[in-house]
């Protein structure tokens, strides 16, 4: 037998003999089964090392000796004589429970099988075997025990040979495979469940049968056949199984159904995705006030979390005529596409409306149901009957159809009111369909971004009118003025800011003499606006009356008593070529710059006093000879304030970009404004630079 293949009863190919020898340790070893032999008249003839270990005598001590008198006592002697007289004279067996001595004198309780043995001459010998009574018990318990658990558990229980065959099945595996027992023993472990991934559940066996560490809640996913439209989810462990002696016997698997468990996860999962969504869009959706980034903000918000393809559309009313109540067409609509987000890159995002450019749909087309009732539309399964309701014309249709479009969503776009537009929603590649849930978050994320799409229209609105009435009061460019070459910059805030109300102004006076004037008005938007327009009117005005400068900052900050946002600074200066001089008032403004051929550039030290609207403030005025060569730069704080170095520090820097006072007036504006300003300046400026010459 030296090249023969040795079996176990469990690790043994199914249908083939098992045989060989098996190593210490098995169950029988554990029951210690005893063998003892007695020939007719009770003498011991054969004593196996069992006995010996059971009972404590050795062989040498037990054989040849009557075995009533070695092993019995004597209150037991009658009792156990008339039993053995039955068993040799009847043949029967006998089997229960007897009180044996030990060597030791003990008293043990032994369970007993007796049988009657006839040899080749007809003589009869008594076999008995024996084993201590606990142990019996325990095993008998356990086996019990094991049989019901395995028999009644509602967990799935299977064992399997070291060849991974299945041994046997309870009922709870047989109600999840779907298959009865049957049809399951004696087959490999990828036939009852081919409709798991078999080769994941292969390896994780063979890696346990190995290691002999087990495998214990491995998730699986999948459908039975008892039940193929529901997706199940069951929890797996793997045990190796072995002997007393550590020999390896199989693998028993545990499956326990915890497709409610799965479900209930899964739900809360997609629960604090959705809290998180709308989390995210609390702070992602309206930075700014720009239309355009907040409509963006929305549709990248939304994808891929919530849908595969995003579009915003906006009513093209509610972008041209902001303080209209929002309108319900039953006609055509027209609309704008303000942002398109696609998850990846699709031919369907063709489908699109183009961004910016105005399209107009008929009553039929979903987003336009949408716009007119102010109620969301839900298609969760898309049939080619649907796409030309949806797609803006028969082209998109067709590629909305070949990308693979199943479920579609829009919901409208409300704030304050007004329906502003809608947000529309398509799955592809997401093989879920929208649902109630998906349309409750697609409502609550438009609701919070059409506040914010709402807010920057109107913004956009306002400061459209502010920049306009702003550069309409500024003046048109100067005449030439006796004695001076002028040059000047007017720039707006960055495009994330209000409208401020910075002005300059240059107005010929008598006798050849010129005001120069600059001054900002506190605050901004169109209000800041209007008080400028006012403040200029007023000081052109006054002006005509050829007043000291005092004595028009004064008239100035009588007559803005009364005017919103009327807190504003102001120097007003006026230049007589024919005496060369340049006599200066300033209401709070900051100094002007002095520049003189061979002279380094220089502050001018004036009285400032308080700005224009505060009231019973002395204003001064100060002569400065301006001489041929001299320049007198003035600026608004938009030129030199910034949030992240002091006045002084930035005051410094504008003295040091005028070293040369012999450059170009318009070139040195230019360099003025590229060296000091920012993209996104939160504040307008206004410069004004004039070069006295013969």
């Amino acid at each position: 037998m030296g090249s023969e293949r040795f079996h176990d009863d469990l690790g043994g190919a199914p249908g083939r003999a098992a045989f060989g020898p098996s190593p210490p340790g098995g169950l029988m070893d554990v029951l210690a089964v005893a063998a003892v032999v007695l020939d007719a008249e009770g003498r011991i003839v054969l004593w196996s090392p069992q006995a010996e270990q059971l009972l404590g005598y050795t062989a040498e001590e037990a054989l040849g000796r009557y075995a009533a008198r070695l092993m019995v006592a004597d209150e037991h002697l009658d009792l156990i004589l008339h039993l053995f007289t039955q068993v040799m004279s009847s043949g029967e067996s006998w089997a229960g429970v007897f009180p044996v001595r030990h060597k030791d004198g003990s008293s043990r309780l032994l369970e007993f099988r007796n049988m009657r043995l006839t040899d080749d001459r007809g003589d009869f010998y008594a076999l008995g075997l024996a084993t201590n009574q606990a142990t019996l018990r325990q095993v008998e318990r356990d086996v019990a025990l094991s049989t019901r658990l395995v028999s009644q558990s509602p967990i799935g229980l299977a064992v399997l040979d070291t060849g991974l065959h299945y041994v046997t099945v309870n009922p709870a595996f047989e109600r999840i495979s779907g298959l009865p027992a049957d049809q399951q023993i004696g087959r490999g472990v990828r036939e009852p469940v081919s409709w798991l991934d078999n080769d994941v559940i292969e390896s994780a066996m063979r890696q346990v049968l190995a290691t002999g560490t087990p495998l214990v809640d491995q998730n699986l996913l999948g459908r039975t056949p008892a039940d193929p439209e529901t997706e199940h989810a069951w929890s797996v462990s793997y045990h190796r199984l072995e002997a007393p002696n550590g020999k390896v016997l199989g693998l028993a698997t545990s499956v326990v159904d915890v497709t409610d468990r799965h479900r209930a996860a899964a739900e809360a999962h997609h629960a604090r995705q959705r809290l998180a969504l709308i989390a995210d869009a609390s702070v992602l959706i309206g930075t700014t006030l720009d239309l355009e980034q907040t409509a963006r903000e929305l549709a990248d918000i939304v994808v891929p979390d919530l849908a595969d393809l995003a579009a915003v559309d906006v009513l093209d009313t509610t972008l041209l005529h902001p303080s209209l109540p929002g309108t319900q067409p039953a006609e055509p609509a027209l609309f704008r596409a303000l942002a398109v987000a696609a998850a990846y890159p699709t031919e369907a995002i063709r489908a699109a409306d183009p961004v910016g450019e105005p399209t107009r749909y008929d009553t039929d087309r979903l987003v336009t149901q949408v716009v007119t009732t102010g109620a969301p539309v839900l298609v969760p399964h898309v049939t080619n009957g649907d796409l030309p309701h949806i797609a803006r014309n028969g082209e998109a249709a067709l590629l909305l159809g070949r990308a693979g479009l199943h479920s579609y969503l829009a919901v409208p776009l409300i704030a304050r009111g007004t329906v502003l537009g809608a947000l529309d929603l398509k799955r592809i590649r997401n093989p879920l369909p929208f649902d109630d849930d998906d349309l409750v978050l697609a409502g609550e994320l438009a609701n919070r971004a059409a506040v914010s799409i709402d807010n920057a229209r109107w913004y956009q609105r306002e400061r459209t009118v502010a920049l306009t009435l702003q550069r309409s009061l500024l003046p048109h460019p100067p005449p030439p003025q006796p004695g001076l070459e002028i040059a000047y910059r007017y720039q707006p805030a960055g495009a994330a800011s209000e409208v401020g109300g910075d002005w300059f102004d240059v107005i010929p006076l008598t006798a050849d003499k010129t005001a120069l004037v600059v001054g900002d008005v506190m605050g901004s938007g169109v209000t800041a606006a209007a008080t400028m327009g006012q403040l200029r009117t007023t000081t052109r005005a006054l002006a005509d009356l050829d007043l000291d400068p005092d004595q028009i900052l004064h008239h100035v900050d009588r007559s803005s008593t009364g005017l919103d946002q009327a807190i504003a600074t102001c120097l007003y200066a006026v230049y007589d070529p024919h005496s060369e001089e340049c006599r200066i008032a300033t209401a709070g403004h900051l100094p002007p710059v002095l520049l003189r051929p061979g002279r380094p550039p220089e502050l001018l030290d004036l009285p400032t006093a308080a700005p224009l609207g505060v009231g019973d403030i002395v204003f001064h005025t100060t002569t400065v000879p301006l001489l041929p060569g001299d320049q007198l730069l003035l600026y608004t704080d938009g030129l030199i304030e910034t949030r992240h170095q002091d006045i002084d520090t930035r005051l410094s820097l504008l003295l040091t970009l005028l070293h040369d006072p012999r450059t170009d007036l318009e070139e040195t504006c230019d360099q003025l404004l590229h060296a000091l300003r920012h993209p996104g300046n939160h504040d307008d400026v206004a410069l004004l630079i004039a070069r006295v010459h013969r």
